[in-house]
């Protein structure tokens, strides 16, 4: 099994709390790792940390051979590397449209809000959006969208961004069983092209549907991994994370 992303006793710190304890993990390339744990284990931290938004205080993070201390968040996507948000981040006074247009540059964002895009990313905005569903939206402003409607807009978002390693905090929390089946089907279809997705997730209906391998953590350290059914199984996961 090939790794893309590895940690090596990596650590993160708040008020002399390790939200994030001497952690070392492997995340294969090409396929869906999942990362769960109870309240607290510190997953989002460790996204933050993965993404370059919150620094490390020791350990190192490598991806595909690359230190993460030497990319900067705003240089993720030059790097093959994108990431998503507990809370959606979009830009809610533009149209839908032009939130997946403002992602298809490697300029600066401040930048391509002022390109003027032309026929090719105009094409690949309007396919993003008819294999996403919100192509009869594209002239509505974000901020109009319904919750589930501004879930889909970030997944395309990713889809324009087309990195080789994606991080996904929580992208079903919230959603109704319906765009629940649609982003799925997003995240195979991106499995499929050979990106690497590392899923935070709570739902373990989803997690058993999706995911190929799975990290469990506990007070920011690593509980368990492996593949989902044998790791959901096992006595000390039911305990720390189901409470059983």
């Amino acid at each position: 099994m090939k790794y893309i992303l590895e940690t090596k006793s990596l650590t993160k710190s708040f008020g002399g709390v390790h939200a994030v304890d001497h952690l070392s993990i492997n995340i294969p390339q090409g396929i869906i790792t999942g990362l769960v744990g109870p309240n607290g284990s510190g997953k989002t931290t460790l996204v933050n940390v993965l993404s370059g938004f919150s620094g490390e205080d020791e350990g190192s993070i490598v991806f595909s051979g690359v230190d993460r201390k030497k990319i900067l968040p705003w240089e993720n996507q030059a790097y093959g590397i994108t990431r998503t948000f507990q809370q959606i981040r979009l830009f809610d006074q533009m149209s839908v449209l032009d939130n997946i247009l403002v992602v298809l540059t490697e300029r600066s964002p401040l930048a391509a809000l002022f390109e003027r895009h032309g026929a090719y990313h105009l094409k690949i905005a309007e396919d993003i959006l008819k294999r996403i569903d919100l192509h009869e939206k594209k002239s509505h402003h974000a901020g109009d969208l319904s919750y589930g409607q501004r879930k889909l807009l970030e997944m395309g978002r990713v889809l324009a961004m087309n990195s080789n390693i994606i991080l996904l905090d929580e992208p079903f929390a919230g959603l109704f069983p319906e765009m629940v089946k649609k982003i799925e089907g997003i995240i195979l279809e991106l499995k499929k092209e050979g990106k690497t997705i590392v899923l935070v997730e709570h739902n373990m209906a989803i997690i058993r549907n999706l995911c190929d391998h799975l990290i469990v953590m506990d007070a920011g350290k690593l509980l368990a991994e492996g593949h989902p059914e044998k790791i959901l199984a096992e006595k000390s996961v039911l305990e720390a994370y189901l409470g059983e």
